[in-house]
């Protein structure tokens, strides 16, 4: 397997259309090599814990109205393009994303990694739930397959906060400033919601160099 390593935010639109991309080329090629690895970038690290009142954190963000719906129109006709259904004006808070991120850790040690971060995806976008809440969190845990027992005891504690805290701090320094970004073998960085077709090459010619 050729580990393949994907920085990503719960509530970054771009990842999750890059994900969806992702996920198209890799159903398209059961064959691929990879073994995925979700690692966490908070596009807003210094977020209040609570999270903000959406229309507040887009205006201090992008100012006017007419600023937000500029910045976001290329979001919104590349979702539709992945065949995702975005709500967006449904979403009534920015969470802060680091209790998602702790439990997409967890999920991670249970192989559920990727159920989890669809689900969030998923959650945040189209149903416009909030993200932040650990009762949220726990239904989409209890829906992936994870105890649910067990992610209340955690969610509960500040287990592995400093880990992710810690992990969006590594990424930062190696140079990643957005996301999605992704990093092949270790070695081989791509940057951004790349193509379905750009994926099946790169699995193409990755399964071309493998011995048979």
């Amino acid at each position: 397997m050729i580990t393949l390593d994907i920085w990503s935010d719960p509530i970054c639109p771009w990842c999750y259309i890059g994900k969806t991309r992702l996920g198209r080329a890799l159903e398209s090629r059961p064959d691929h090599p990879f073994e995925i690895r979700w690692h966490p970038f908070q596009l807003n690290p210094d977020m209040p814990a609570e999270g903000m009142a959406r229309q507040e954190y887009l205006s201090l963000k992008f100012g006017a109205e007419q600023g937000i719906l500029e910045a976001y129109q290329p979001v919104i006709e590349a979702a539709e393009d992945a065949g995702l259904e975005f709500d967006l004006p449904g979403i009534a808070r920015t969470p802060n994303t680091l209790e998602a991120h702790r439990l997409i850790h967890w999920a991670g040690l249970e192989g559920r990694q990727g159920a989890i971060v669809s689900a969030l995806f998923r959650a945040y976008f189209t149903e416009g739930r909030d993200i932040g809440s650990h009762e949220v969190l726990l239904e989409l845990a209890t829906q992936a397959g994870l105890g649910r027992d067990m992610v209340a005891r955690l969610l509960a504690s500040d287990a592995d906060c400093e880990l992710v805290r810690e992990a969006d701090r590594a990424a930062r320094a190696r140079g990643i400033q957005a996301v999605p970004f992704f990093i092949i073998n270790q070695k081989y960085a791509i940057s951004g919601a790349q193509p379905t077709k750009l994926w099946q090459d790169v699995i193409d010619d990755l399964n071309r160099g493998m011995p048979g």
